[in-house]
């Protein structure tokens, strides 16, 4: 399944360190044949030293999940082996359960779509928008306010540091503003961030200062706006971000291996994170000394850190349409609302999102896609090669994962895709 994500990713590195272990034998004990093609993908992934250990978790609308495992945690010969509970980076994966919190707080009424954002946020109230963001900050009054709608969307006209170009990515890097934790460590290629803020309240403040690249609404483009939304449910819901996903989510829905920061206790089923490079594979994180260990801010687009049965768990609650067995944490229409297209038609669409509008926090499909995607289908990625969506028209939840952030096209996740598809 090819998920036209074409991403741009940002970290390159100079050294291949370690070896990689096949798959334990164990890891495929209760794999049912009808996914042979993803172990078999998963294997070859491992085989080929592309990283230590991935693994796979699909099932068929509610049911229980098959979990697909391939080799270790980390490229030690001793470290344990990917399991269920294996502990993960999400990055951009974190995006789609801040959306869904957003959507916890539109049926509370504490939170309106089409709200200002500046109502609870108020330096935002006169965002400005760059004139010509190749040559100067130079900016103009924005045509229209920055909406909760488009914060959920990415289409608040915000910047990304890993996608902006020219004064306006200097300006993120200079105010900090990366909100994704990649290494405490240095890594050849990568620009020397300034440290992220230490708070999501510092981080709205000095988003708040900068220009737009485009008046909100006018176009889709990859942002913090999930960063800013983990700010905006502080204020709205008042309580700390983490607290409100933990209490409206995470507890409700068992996630009991979700984390912002990584509990010592936790190291050794934590996964290494790594880095390709044209001789191989080298960490760039490793679990032991990894910066998720760290009390960071809990950045709303990128910060959490996950287990397959975890997410699992969390993508089939949006499968039951808001309910987890009996457990239900929103209703129906709320979730049906944040997995549908909110993107209004108008809007500028880019190619690498060729075919799919946007929900909260997440992809839709809205046009027929390849190798029998259904359409409504609705997810998202993350940088270290990550996957997971629920395509309810043909009933299958699935998610991938891996720790490797690529230059180029994540070949792992579009290919886990097209396995999924395959076994059907």
């Amino acid at each position: 399944m090819s998920l036209e994500l074409n991403r741009r990713h940002f970290l390159g590195a100079s050294a291949l360190a370690g070896g990689i272990l096949a798959t334990p034998a164990w890891a495929k004990r209760g794999l049912s044949s009808l996914w042979s093609p993803v172990q078999a993908y998963l294997d070859q992934k491992v085989a080929s030293k592309y990283v230590p250990g991935v693994g796979g978790a699909i099932a068929r609308g509610t049911d229980q999940a098959d979990f697909l495992l391939a080799g270790r945690v980390s490229q030690d010969p001793h470290a344990a082996p990917v399991t269920p509970d294996s502990l993960w980076r999400c990055y951009s994966m974190t995006k789609p359960v801040t959306g869904m919190a957003a959507m916890l707080l539109i049926e509370d009424g504490k939170l309106g779509l089409d709200q200002n954002i500046a109502d609870f946020l108020p330096a935002f109230a006169n965002p400005r928008v760059l004139i010509d963001p190749a040559k100067s900050l130079a900016s103009r009054p924005s045509q229209s306010p920055i909406t909760v709608r488009t914060l959920l969307t990415h289409t608040a006209g915000l910047g990304y540091a890993i996608v902006t170009t020219g004064p306006l990515l200097d300006a993120y890097v200079k105010n900090g503003l990366f909100a994704a934790l990649v290494s405490r460590k240095p890594i050849p290629g990568v620009p020397a961030f300034l440290r992220n803020p230490p708070t999501l309240a510092e981080f709205a403040d000095r988003l708040a200062t900068l220009p737009l690249i485009a008046d909100p609404g006018v176009k889709w483009s990859y942002s913090v706006s999930l960063d800013l939304m983990g700010r905006l449910i502080e204020v709205a819901s008042g309580m700390p971000f983490e607290a409100f996903v933990q209490k409206r989510i995470f507890d409700p829905l068992g996630m009991t291996s979700s984390f912002w920061q990584v509990p010592a206790s936790e190291i050794g089923r934590f996964t290494t994170n790594h880095g390709a490079t044209p001789i191989g594979t080298v960490p760039i994180d490793p679990a032991g000394d990894s910066i998720y260990l760290d009390r960071n801010a809990p950045f709303g687009g990128s910060g959490l850190i996950s287990s397959m049965r975890d997410y699992d768990r969390f993508l089939a609650m949006l499968m039951g349409e808001g309910a987890l067995g009996r457990t239900r944490i929103m209703k129906r229409e709320t979730a049906i609302l944040g997995m549908s297209n909110l993107v209004h038609p108008d809007t500028q669409m880019q190619s690498w999102v060729k075919g799919q509008g946007f929900g909260a926090g997440g992809r839709v499909r809205i046009a027929p896609g390849p190798n029998g995607e259904g359409i409504g289908t609705f997810g998202w990625g993350g940088a270290a090669s990550t996957i997971a969506w629920v395509d309810r028209t043909r009933g299958i939840r699935a998610s991938g994962w891996s720790q490797i952030v690529t230059r180029g096209d994540d070949v792992f996740s579009s290919g886990f895709g097209e396995a999924v598809y395959a076994s059907l």
